[in-house]
């Protein structure tokens, strides 16, 4: 792969890997981390909330997601 590189670049072989693995870095440093992406899923469930159409979550609600039946 690296020997394709450096004929499609036209350039040294180590040169070819060098490019490649400078890349590769900086597409993996431009990930978000599972944590940023996890804030973001909260941030877009939030954001397709709407409180007001809501139920309360009072004792009677908690309770009902409890019954059997």
């Amino acid at each position: 792969m690296a020997r394709k590189l450096a004929a499609l670049k036209k350039t040294g072989l180590t040169e070819a890997v060098h490019m490649a693995l400078t890349h590769e870095l900086e597409r993996e440093q431009g990930k978000p981390s599972l944590v940023e992406l996890g804030i973001q899923v909260c941030r877009d469930l939030r954001d397709k909330g709407n409180p007001a159409n809501g139920r309360p979550a009072d004792k009677a609600f908690r309770d009902s997601l409890y019954e059997e039946g």
